[in-house]
């Protein structure tokens, strides 16, 4: 079992990074072989919507997210973990989950080669924001929520939360519990 954790903030060692690291404890301690990748060190383009993907399953652009592309058909959970940026995902996150079309033909379906793959596999999701009303990220669950309906993923589940200064979260024990009970889901078949 490989569970695979996306971490979309900017901010290392910030609020979403501390979630995302108790998920993977939680998957891990579960039995789950774990790996973290951090967007913002990465060089990850928007997409183009040059539509050649739809034909090769191959993003022309020359960056890192073809790397990303194989982390996520090996995973078999992938949990992202993203702050809000201006009542939305930062800009990191937004460009990798775009990028995810290469994954697709024209017709919006799973590319032949990729369907064996991404077929059964389980998202999560964890949000945090500063404002006390965790529902402030309801339009990155949304996204979120509607690219695994759209593609038949199996949805894990979604942890929101709220804290403000970087390491806050760190004094919230319920998002701290939620995050490595969504770890031990993604770990369990």
């Amino acid at each position: 079992m490989k569970v695979l954790g996306i971490m979309g903030s900017p901010r290392v060692g910030g609020n979403s990074d501390i979630l995302l690291d108790q998920a993977l404890a939680g998957a891990k301690d579960a039995g789950a072989q774990v790996e973290k990748t951090i967007l913002d060190k990465l060089k990850i383009s928007g997409c183009k919507d040059c539509k050649k993907c739809n034909e090769t399953g191959l993003c022309v652009i020359k960056d890192d997210m073809p790397e990303i592309h194989k982390k996520i058909l090996d995973a078999d959970a992938i949990i992202h973990s993203v702050p809000v940026y201006f009542w939305s995902m930062t800009a990191q996150m937004k460009a990798y989950l775009d990028r995810w079309c290469a994954l697709f033909d024209a017709e919006w379906r799973w590319q032949k080669q990729y369907y064996p793959k991404m077929k059964g596999k389980r998202i999560g999701l964890m949000t945090v924001c500063g404002d006390p009303d965790v529902h402030t990220a309801d339009p990155i669950v949304h996204s979120f929520k509607s690219t695994v309906d759209m593609t038949k993923l199996n949805w894990l589940g979604v942890v929101m939360a709220s804290a403000s200064e970087k390491g806050d979260i760190g004094k919230d024990e319920n998002a701290k519990k939620q995050a490595w009970e969504l770890g031990r889901k993604a770990a369990t078949p």
